[in-house]
């Protein structure tokens, strides 16, 4: 059993019929030390702020009078953090008995690795990407158009064909639980503000591995991840057709210029714009309707669009 103090930061907005069973879960994961509880409340329109003060009193509680996104709402919370590790963890994912106490024991012997995540499962079990590489403007357009089988040499950002299994280092892990030494926030800081949703870890384990720190999946360990629950609460998050999530877009964008450059920022607006091309070809070619066509315009426009609101990715449109 480690006794390594935690910190477990969580960010909740809309999901106030997922805290209690959260709570219940961490509560039942075995470890020496009870961690502390921060949270984050980003404006919830329900009724999230009483279900806090009820289910869990002792935890240092912030409410925000705005969504300001996942990756500023964490950061808001640095400054309350005493111990050695921090874990984010997704009011929609739900730990296993061993998780705290199997995850904080390999930190603690393997000084090396920086950032941690476990082995993702949904509802029904199903195993879901938990140890992934880096995106890049190639294996994004070859995960979009489903050409990646003829590239076999290109690294997917999410490999499934082995047995997740076995620890191994990889490029990023999911956010739903990510522990962090607290060495690497005092290094490299927790997230770029810039990203209001989506891409925050990756760019997170970026910097920590360019720092010199290591990014492991630990599979000894599971925990049940729903995925999506605060998305699903808002229909501001995506664009009139819920096929084309802008905050994603805009993310990615803003990822690949700080990443990749102006160089490999123009590469990935011409592979989408290829990928969108390919896309509506192949809907067209197998009867799929006017509807699947015009999918592949609306993506391709609105990145073109999200490209001249972020100044070319330089900037966040929120």
């Amino acid at each position: 059993m480690s006794n390594a103090p935690l910190d477990v930061l969580v960010v909740n907005y809309n999901t106030a019929s997922l805290l209690q069973p959260m709570f219940n879960a961490l509560r039942q994961s075995t470890s020496a030390d009870q961690p502390r509880y921060l949270v984050v409340d980003n404006a919830s329109a329900d009724n999230s702020l009483e279900c806090l003060a009820s289910i869990c009193p002792e935890a240092i509680l912030l409410a925000n009078e705005s969504n300001v996104g996942f990756g500023r709402a964490n950061n808001q919370l640095i400054e309350h953090l005493l111990g050695k590790y921090a874990l984010l963890l997704n009011t929609d994912a739900f730990v296993d008995a061993d998780s705290l106490c199997k995850t904080l024991e390999y930190m603690e012997s393997h000084p090396d690795c920086g950032i941690l995540g476990v082995r993702l499962v949904g509802r029904e079990g199903d195993l879901q990407p938990s140890c992934r590489y880096f995106p890049t403007p190639l294996n994004v357009f070859l995960s979009r158009t489903g050409l990646g089988r003829f590239f076999p040499v290109v690294k997917m950002v999410d490999d499934m064909e082995w047995d997740h299994a076995s620890v191994r280092e990889c490029d990023w892990v999911p956010g739903c639980y990510y522990l962090i030494r607290r060495e690497v926030i005092d290094q490299v800081g927790l997230f770029d503000p810039r990203y209001f949703l989506y891409y925050e870890e990756v760019d997170h384990c970026k910097r920590a591995k360019q720092a010199g720190w290591k990014v492991v999946y630990y599979p000894h360990t599971t925990v049940v991840h729903i995925g999506g629950e605060s998305a699903k609460s808002v229909d501001e998050l995506n664009a009139a057709s819920r096929q084309v999530p802008r905050l994603q877009i805009e993310s990615e964008l803003l990822y690949f210029r700080k990443h990749h450059g102006v160089l490999g920022l123009a590469w990935h607006m011409f592979l989408v714009t290829v990928g969108d091309f390919i896309l509506a070809l192949k809907a067209l070619l197998k009867g799929r309707g006017r509807a699947a066509i015009k999918a592949c315009w609306e993506h391709a426009r609105v990145t073109w669009a999200l490209l001249r609101e972020t100044r070319l990715a330089s900037q966040p449109t929120r």
